[in-house]
């Protein structure tokens, strides 16, 4: 039975607390390459945040009203693919559709949100946490936001410190890497505030 958290908490831990990528490291490929330009990062990010709140509800009725009912639970990996899939594949055609130029500047790695681990991440976690219909849409949306919020962070950091005197041992991915373990332990600060798992 699922724990009685209300939704709102799930949603704000996600985001800060247990924030998909900055404490559990999933999604990390996407983040760290489309991180340089805040116009893709930001449309990454919404695209992230609306894939993550749709698969993750889809996969949580697919679970409930499919897989388990008919004891085929053991495939929830191939079926939650196929969710996330075509989610996304939709979603590719939307953002062609709607901002060619978008589509263009996220390149490769729209298409490779299908593969990113966070999405399948959350489609396992809210089965293994045994969350309600209401507190899945909170998670997946909390953590979508999360990985937004996070996403933006590092690339407005990075175009700061473009500007500035990094050693050139650290330059490139050095300093972001070094950027982005600062941002997990501030966001790992805010554990002790709300902790849902």
């Amino acid at each position: 039975m699922a724990p009685e958290i209300h939704p709102f908490v799930i949603l704000f831990a996600s985001v800060f607390t247990g924030n998909i990528l900055l404490t559990n490291f999933l999604g990390m490929c996407s983040f760290i390459s489309i991180s340089k330009d805040m116009k893709s990062a930001n449309g990454l990010g919404l695209a992230v945040t609306v894939v993550l709140t749709i698969t993750s509800a889809a996969n949580w009725v697919v679970l409930e009203y499919v897989l388990i009912p008919y004891n085929l639970v053991v495939y929830r990996y191939i079926v939650f693919i196929v969710v996330i899939a075509a989610t996304v594949q939709m979603l590719e055609m939307i953002i062609d559709r709607v901002s060619p130029a978008l589509y263009m500047s996220l390149g490769i790695f729209l298409p490779l949100i299908t593969v990113n681990c966070a999405i399948l991440g959350v489609a396992l976690f809210m089965q293994i946490r045994e969350y309600n219909f209401w507190q899945t849409i909170a998670f997946g949306f909390g953590s979508g936001l999360g990985w937004w919020l996070a996403i933006m962070a590092l690339a407005a950091i990075q175009k700061k410190v473009s500007r500035a005197p990094v050693p050139s041992g650290l330059q490139g991915p050095g300093i972001t890497l070094i950027t982005i373990g600062f941002m997990a332990l501030a966001f790992v600060g805010f554990s002790g505030m709300l902790n849902v798992q």
